[in-house]
């Protein structure tokens, strides 16, 4: 069965909220998914995943730093090309204290590094990104994450 990876940061527990329903959304949809902290992640996890969703919150309008070190990290797989992650399914989210927070440049910046990896990348269903909660994510915004994670697992399933 395809298996999906959710990483995350989180430091005041709103990103990860996201995770955790990015993760519901995959499980309804019918996929093995695993929902983890950066910090309890390793490369392994991502070679063996099929999809790799990012979460991370915006701070100054990119990533954060724990985010930026396990990316930077990545970098000892992507020498192999084409690559241990070429042709995954990756999509990305970020959680951010302030409508102008630069949520759309966090965004980039993880899907940027999965382009890199030569991942295949699955944006949201409204738009060409990924996820974005403006502060603490509320039901319609915990609805919009499931309903991405959903998304995501017809993409891995095809």
């Amino acid at each position: 069965m395809s298996k999906a990876l959710v990483v995350y940061h989180s430091a005041t527990g709103h990103t990860k909220k996201m995770a955790i329903a990015i993760g519901e959304g995959i499980k309804n949809a019918g996929l093995d998914v695993e929902v983890k902290s950066v910090d309890n992640t390793s490369l392994d996890d991502l070679i063996a995943a099929d999809a790799i969703i990012l979460g991370s919150p915006t701070y100054f309008g990119t990533v954060s730093n724990k985010m930026k070190a396990f990316i930077d990290k990545s970098t000892k797989i992507w020498p192999n090309q084409p690559g241990e992650l070429k042709d995954k399914i990756g999509a990305a989210f970020t959680s951010c204290a302030d409508v102008a927070g630069g949520s759309q440049m966090t965004l980039l910046s993880l899907i940027q590094a999965m382009l890199w990896h030569g991942m295949v990348i699955v944006g949201h269903q409204l738009g060409f990104s990924g996820a974005v909660s403006i502060e603490a994510p509320d039901k319609d915004c915990i609805a919009e994450c499931r309903q991405f994670g959903e998304r995501i697992a017809i993409f891995v399933k095809h």
